[in-house]
């Protein structure tokens, strides 16, 4: 499996794609900028000019249901915002 496990498409990150070319990633928790910004050079033809990571916690969750309260925790994972060179872009929904 590779570095980047999936782009993150949300209504902040595709504002940050269109007016600064930064783009996000979920990538694997031991991933080095490095590693990311190869990974994203190679899958997407585009150069990689800075790349951010963070680790985002672990949040609890808990739903009301018939029988009671069920709570639970989405895991925490690790999601790098990467900038691309000015002129270039990725576009994620170009192979749907």
């Amino acid at each position: 499996m590779g570095v980047i496990l999936k782009p993150l498409v949300t209504e902040k990150l595709t504002k940050l794609g269109d007016k600064f070319n930064r783009y996000g990633f979920r990538v694997q928790k031991d991933a080095n900028k490095l590693q990311i910004k190869q990974a994203v050079e190679t899958m997407y033809n585009v150069t990689v000019v800075e790349v951010n990571t963070m680790i985002v916690p672990s949040k609890k969750r808990s739903r009301y249901t018939k029988s009671g309260v069920i709570t639970g925790k989405r895991p925490a994972y690790k999601k790098a915002i990467v900038t691309v060179k000015k002129g270039e872009e990725i576009d994620f929904f170009s192979n749907i």
